[in-house]
């Protein structure tokens, strides 16, 4: 998924999609130690998708936070 896709998302929405692909990461995971993997690819794009919402996530809440950290976020 774009970063630019994830920042058009509510904070709450961000939430809902982090917690789905948590879930089909350790789906794919169990998967894979069974061997019925058929993209491993998907793990890593999967955990960098992980982390782009986490930033993002991180970065809306400081800019409603209004902290000074924010301030050095470009949004």
């Amino acid at each position: 998924m774009k970063p630019s896709e994830l920042r058009a998302l509510t904070v709450e929405e961000l939430k809902q999609k982090e917690q789905d692909t948590r879930k089909e990461l350790f789906n794919l995971k169990f998967r894979l130690a069974t061997g019925e993997v058929e993209n491993p690819k998907r793990i890593n794009a999967l955990r960098k998708d992980i982390a782009k919402i986490l930033t993002i996530t991180s970065e809306k809440s400081l800019h409603q936070a209004g902290s000074p950290e924010a301030k050095k976020v470009k949004s």
